[in-house]
């Protein structure tokens, strides 16, 4: 099977930020033909975005260039009259458009689904928001920290002290981005093709939050936070040792017995409190400080590697800057480099998605573009000249 299965779909990027343009991340490396349809004279808010002045500087921020590799770059302006004509003009030529605009927005400018379907039956025309296209939150404005607090994903996350928390990576945007990517990708399979896509950032979030919903649906049980232990076995959780953080999940009874007799801790196979998974459980605060005591002897890492060589699943804690430079990654071809040239003033690298497909990794071929900067070949195909293209920048077209 190729790594490029969506070779030869056109997706239409309306999106800003994170969320949208993560969808069409995925769709990308695929191997769709995205076009990233930008503001004119500003483009994605997340041009301006990242820890480098300079590169926000330049509308390349490392915000923008984290998501936006493989897509090809054009602007238009939705408010003009022509914008308008322009967009259905290329509608016609797409397979899906991709937006995440407030719901009503693009009502507003006569660019929604019943209207684009009509001029093209067959699209695939997926709306991301924070709350989905109705209900009575549908109107509130949504980045990621919102939906992190209203999916109550803070209230889960830290513990007794420290909850809300949150989450250290925007996980909203990115599992709605995710979700979007993955209805659209069903949606191509689907015959005859031409859809409506509403995906809610809150629900895709709170989606992937069933073992912790659930407690309260069918148990009826308020979740709290825990911290860093699992809530449902002991011991199971991060542990400090000699030196460095370890992550145990001894959640089977076999794993425990093995993990205490490595340890030279029958004591605690043999204690009443720790006789079964529930016992552990309640015990888990008295069991952890057991098991530091035996743990303190080596480091995190010397303790990764025995721990696991005896099918106890353990890790040491790493650095963001510490798995991103381990012999997995490398290994698994997990990084796109791109040279500096045309669009970027420096060498850069960034990640690819998640999966290999028949033993090889899905990759793009450009660069993250530059504002606008496929203009002439878009435009070109629907027929337009470069003298017509000047006519349009000087109106505000485009």
């Amino acid at each position: 099977m190729t790594t490029r299965p969506l070779e030869g779909i056109r997706v239409l990027d309306l999106t800003n930020v994170l969320a949208g343009p993560f969808a069409c991340h995925q769709l990308a490396h695929l191997g769709a033909d995205v076009i990233k349809v930008e503001a004119v004279g500003r483009g994605d808010l997340a041009r301006n975005l990242g820890s480098d002045p300079d590169l926000n500087a330049a509308g390349m921020g490392i915000s923008f260039l984290a998501q936006n590799a493989g897509k090809k770059s054009i602007t238009l302006n939705l408010k003009h009259p022509d914008g308008k004509a322009l967009l259905k003009r290329l509608v016609a030529t797409a397979d899906v458009l991709v937006e995440n605009f407030r719901p009503g927005v693009m009502a507003r400018l006569d660019l929604d689904y019943p209207r684009l379907k009509a001029i093209h039956p067959s699209l695939i025309y997926c709306a991301i928001s924070g709350f989905g296209q109705d209900g009575p939150w549908v109107s509130r404005p949504a980045y990621d920290q919102i939906i992190q607090g209203a999916s109550g994903l803070m209230s889960v996350t830290g513990d007794a002290d420290s909850a809300p928390l949150r989450v250290g990576s925007p996980i909203a945007d990115t599992i709605g981005g995710l979700t979007a990517a993955m209805a659209v990708n069903a949606a191509l399979n689907a015959r005859p093709r031409g859809c409506l896509i509403d995906v809610s950032m809150l629900e895709g979030l709170l989606s992937t939050m069933g073992w912790v919903l659930s407690n309260f649906l069918i148990g009826g049980q308020s979740p709290g936070a825990n911290g860093n232990e699992n809530p449902t076995s002991a011991p199971s959780g991060t542990f400090r040792t000699g030196e460095g953080l370890l992550n145990i999940a001894a959640n089977k009874d076999e794993q425990w017995q093995t993990l205490c007799a490595h340890l030279g801790r029958r004591d605690l196979l043999e204690h009443p409190d720790y006789a079964n998974r529930e016992q552990r459980k309640s015990n888990r605060h008295r069991l952890r400080a057991a098991l530091e005591d035996s743990l303190a002897v080596k480091s995190a890492t010397a303790w990764e590697a025995e721990l696991n060589a005896l099918g106890i699943p353990a890790g040491a804690v790493l650095s963001v800057q510490e798995v991103l430079e381990s012999e997995q990654l490398a290994a698994r071809d997990f990084f796109e480099d791109f040279a500096a040239g045309a669009t970027l003033d420096r060498d850069i690298q960034v990640v690819s998605t998640g999966v290999k497909i028949d033993g090889a990794r899905p990759k793009v071929e450009t660069p993250p573009p530059a504002l606008g900067a496929d203009a002439a070949e878009i435009w070109g195909e629907l027929g337009l000249s470069e003298d017509d293209l000047a006519d349009l920048r000087e109106m505000g077209v485009i």
